[in-house]
């Protein structure tokens, strides 16, 4: 890959804007040495009701706001922030709607507060962040997704955005990490993903019960080029079945991948 090549990151949680977690600090930490090693990379992420705009600086990108998308037949305004993560000067973008993030002052985080929107959360946030790069023109040469929050990457870019022409070719990596959600998502979530007009086959991989944590992450691992252990304790279950799969699964082995193997799996990915 050369020193013009984009990297997408779609990130559950970013710190700053979000207090220092695991996941958090890897998908600030991740991009940013990517950057070091000659890539150009961009994030999306939430824009959580508890992120300060001001002290963090973010700002409405009118040329990217404006569009309505349609879940379960109701449209929901779609919103984009930006903001530029210093010192990597590299520019996140915040997915916003008032009918998913909402602003509060708590730390708490609407997917906790109000977790029965959390199914229609996901897609407005995947959703949203693919409507935008289209937007953007910014053509990325891979994909990473980090948290269940961006699970449904890896299904709507290999299936509703598989023809078009700035994101359809790009492979894309799922981190996995051990953080989850409590009980399961709206008994609607699947009715909702066919109305975007995915066949059952497609959907499979979440099985014929209630939507749960494992069944959305096998979900992201089924449609996606390759999987990151994220967490020393992420689910021995997930990672077998993503090997079950013949995915490439970057292992813990005592520790997070370093970005160098990050970057070869990149290049890996790319080539085939």
């Amino acid at each position: 890959m050369n020193s013009k090549q984009k990297i997408l990151y779609i990130s559950q949680e970013i710190t700053p804007y979000l207090p220092e977690s695991a996941m958090a600090l890897s998908c600030n930490q991740i991009p940013t040495k990517v950057q070091e090693h000659g890539y150009e990379a961009r994030a999306f992420m939430p824009k959580y009701g508890s992120i300060n705009e001001r002290r963090n600086q973010l700002h409405e990108v009118i040329r990217l706001s404006g569009l309505n998308l349609v879940i379960d037949d109701t449209d929901h305004p779609l919103v984009i922030k930006v903001a530029t993560l210093q010192p990597a000067k590299m520019q996140v973008y915040f997915i916003d709607s008032d009918d998913y993030f909402r602003n509060h002052t708590s730390d708490r985080l609407e997917t906790v507060t109000s977790p029965a929107d959390n199914d229609e959360r996901i897609i407005f946030f995947v959703r949203g962040v693919m409507e935008t790069v289209k937007k953007l023109r910014w053509e990325p040469a891979v994909i990473h997704a980090s948290g269940w929050m961006s699970a449904l990457a890896p299904l709507y870019l290999k299936r509703a955005f598989a023809d078009d022409p700035t994101i359809g070719g790009a492979p894309i990596v799922y981190s996995l990490f051990s953080d989850g959600f409590d009980g399961t998502l709206d008994a609607r979530f699947v009715e909702k993903l066919k109305l975007d007009k995915f066949a059952d086959e497609e959907l499979a991989a979440l099985g014929d019960g209630d939507v749960d944590i494992q069944a959305l992450n096998r979900l992201a691992i089924a449609h996606a080029d390759a999987v990151i252990q994220a967490s020393e304790d992420a689910s021995a279950e997930l990672l077998s079945y993503a090997e079950s799969l013949g995915k490439r699964v970057l292992p813990w082995n005592g520790g997070e991948p370093s970005v160098e193997d990050i970057v070869e799996l990149y290049g890996s990915l790319k080539q085939e």
